[in-house]
């Protein structure tokens, strides 16, 4: 009986063996393809940190874009604000050229109208008011001709070779607000 057990024993080992040879075979074919499923994994890793790079760049970007635009908005609003009066205070300039000619005439000699003193208070009032809320009086005798400051009225023969391409007298007087022309010069230009 022994012998029977013995060959039994060694029978069901065989068949031991023989069932662990395929699940062997079988791990060693899994093993195989893991290989290439680990690649693809990695692949697809690889593509999605590249789309989060992309994706962070864009980020960045449209992040920087909105700052931009939050700072321009900003300037925009700062360069409206500032600008606001200036309808009003073109309205003014004629009343200021007829307190200038006013003045002119009554400081000639030859004119028989006086300047009363409670008018140049006026007229030295409006002024400061004006200068307060950023206007300010374009100087342009003596200066060259610039067409992108001042208005050629006409151009007269110069009374000096200094005074050839400057600007001879004003005609009517330029302002900016806030550095920024509201009017330019009238102007007579010396040829």
């Amino acid at each position: 009986m022994r012998k029977k057990e013995t060959k039994a024993r060694s029978t069901k080992k065989k068949k031991a063996t023989a069932a662990k040879t395929p699940e062997t075979k079988g791990e060693t074919q899994k093993k195989g393809a893991e290989a290439p499923e680990n690649d693809a994994l990695e692949e697809e890793n690889a593509m999605l940190k590249q789309q989060l790079e992309e994706l962070k760049d864009k980020y960045m970007r449209m992040y920087a874009d909105f700052d931009n635009y939050k700072k321009r908005m900003i300037k925009e609003k700062s360069d409206m604000i500032s600008m606001a009066a200036q309808d009003t205070l073109s309205s003014l300039l004629p009343v200021l050229d007829d307190f200038d000619r006013a003045k002119k005439n009554a400081e000639a000699e030859d004119g028989g109208e006086h300047f009363s003193e409670g008018i140049a208070l006026v007229y030295q009032k409006l002024y400061s008011v004006l200068r307060q809320r950023g206007l300010e009086e374009m100087e342009a005798n003596g200066q060259v001709f610039d067409p992108e400051l001042h208005d050629a009225f006409t151009e007269i023969p110069a009374p000096s070779d200094d005074l050839k391409g400057k600007v001879v007298d004003t005609i009517e007087k330029g302002y900016k607000l806030n550095d920024r022309i509201i009017r330019h010069p009238k102007v007579v230009v010396g040829k």
